[in-house]
């Protein structure tokens, strides 16, 4: 009601100039009642929807589903660049179609704005890549960055957590296009990867001054929320606070794992207070970080003998089963180019002409992956300012790309192990059993916005007191 029926910056009497002074709900920002919650792009999609066809729900849906198809494209063009042709980029594509996650911000309208920062976060991630694949060769390098700034900027004006995207680039960078382990950055330092470090400190830069520019913009004051919106925000015991804000991450990870409840509201009691450490789901929590780490570890080491290369286990320095050879520092590539490398190196074809056409081993995605998993949903951990939810399901659009490239990468890892052709295909056809279960949830979470009474029962469930 306040982002659209009752937001006086939706009215064509009101100057369009106003969504750039006030907040997501037509709040000015230094009022002390604001939430802070800069979105004037999004706001600006508004207008236009309210311009066209006024209040007539449909129009706004219509929007809302378009834009989901364009970032599923882009996002499948995306894994593209990671899996290369075949059915791995299609597992990935379909698997972020069809999460039933991304209901709330696609079917409740005023989750636009998570869709909309994720197509431009994915634009500033595309231009990003095509930079670093034309640095050094092309004189347009530069404006394929300042592209990827342009597309951050519009990101965060979508949405907060749009500005992330600038720390997404820098690990692409780091550890997909240029395949460096943890070890190997600070001697990268001293050689001859100056254009590399210089593009990643343009990021950094420009990242500092956008979130610079919205704390000014804002009124450098961070927003104040109610005891119901956040109750362990608002809780006097730090010991609480702290068991409870480290356990939220967990609980949203089960959500994307195992998307059976859902919720358009997490907020109360929802999730009740971890007050001790004898609460059982503390173990969840030490669970959850110990495997993380341990993910993480193992990928930036890369130490291991066996390797997935783009669906063949190669062993370092040896032969695989199908005769072709991948050294331990050489990177996974498709079979074509594998077959035809020397060939291409005899024929002139530049160093960086051939990185194109080779493809990241399994760690540099799993790397990639966390990142993207990991640092979108930042901004909602409570880790440097309060936010006005426990949950909300629509955060996790962003985030969700890294899991569901998590999850192919992961597949593709087990289906490569797998000795016999029967295991092959259980797990082949357990992914698309997955896909599919996840497309017939989501197709019952959409009848959940039919009307306001059936989104509330929906509610019950989760938040009976709410």
């Amino acid at each position: 009601s306040r982002a659209i029926k009752t937001n006086q910056d939706l009215l064509p009497e009101t100057p369009w100039t106003h969504i750039f002074y006030n907040d997501f709900w037509g709040t000015l920002l230094t009022h002390s009642g604001s939430h802070k919650s800069y979105r004037p792009l999004c706001t600006l999609s508004f207008r236009i929807n309210h311009a066209v066809g006024g209040m007539d729900p449909w129009g706004y849906h219509l929007v809302n589903v378009l834009l989901h198809a364009a970032v599923t494209g882009l996002f499948t063009n995306f894994s593209r660049i990671l899996f290369g042709d075949g059915y791995w980029t299609l597992i990935a594509g379909l698997l972020f179609a069809s999460h039933p996650i991304h209901t709330e911000a696609v079917a409740g309208i005023v989750g636009r704005a998570d869709i909309g920062a994720c197509l431009f976060f994915l634009l500033s991630l595309m231009c990003y890549v095509k930079h670093c694949s034309t640095r050094g060769s092309s004189p347009s390098t530069w404006g394929w960055v300042l592209g990827a700034g342009l597309c951050a900027g519009c990101s965060m004006l979508w949405k907060e957590q749009g500005v992330t995207v600038l720390a997404i680039s820098a690990v692409y960078d780091i550890f997909v296009f240029h395949r460096l382990k943890m070890h190997q950055i600070i001697p990268a330092l001293y050689k001859r990867k100056n254009l590399t470090f210089f593009s990643i400190g343009l990021l950094t830069s420009w990242g500092t001054a956008l979130l610079g520019v919205r704390l000014y913009w804002m009124g450098n004051k961070p927003p104040s929320f109610s005891n119901s919106d956040n109750p362990a925000a608002d809780s006097d015991s730090f010991l609480a606070r702290t068991l409870t804000f480290f356990y939220l991450p967990t609980k949203n990870l089960w959500l994307l794992l195992c998307p059976d409840t859902l919720s358009f509201d997490w907020s109360m009691d929802a999730v009740p207070l971890l007050k001790a450490v004898s609460d059982w789901r503390n173990l969840h929590t030490v669970a959850f970080y110990a495997g993380l780490l341990l993910l993480t570890y193992s990928s930036l080491k890369g130490s291991g003998s066996e390797r997935e290369c783009n669906g063949k286990t190669v062993m370092n320095g040896k032969q695989n089963a199908n005769g072709h050879s991948c050294h331990s520092e050489m990177e996974c590539k498709t079979l074509e180019v594998k077959s035809s490398f020397a060939s291409k190196e005899e024929n002139g074809i530049k160093k960086h002409e051939m990185q194109k056409l080779q493809l990241p081993s399994t760690e540099n995605i799993v790397i990639l992956s966390l990142s993207l998993l990991i640092v979108p949903f930042v901004p909602a951990t409570n880790l440097f300012f309060y936010v006005g939810f426990v949950i909300a399901e629509r955060v996790l659009y962003v985030p969700s790309m890294g899991f569901c490239l998590l999850v192919t990468v992961g597949v593709r890892a087990l289906y490569v192990k797998a000795q016999k052709r029967f295991l092959k295909n259980l797990i082949f056809c357990s992914t698309a059993a997955l896909i599919v279960f996840y497309g017939l949830k989501t197709v019952v979470r959409n009848g959940d916005w039919q009307n306001e009474e059936m989104l509330y029962r929906s509610g019950i469930k989760v938040n009976p007191a709410k």
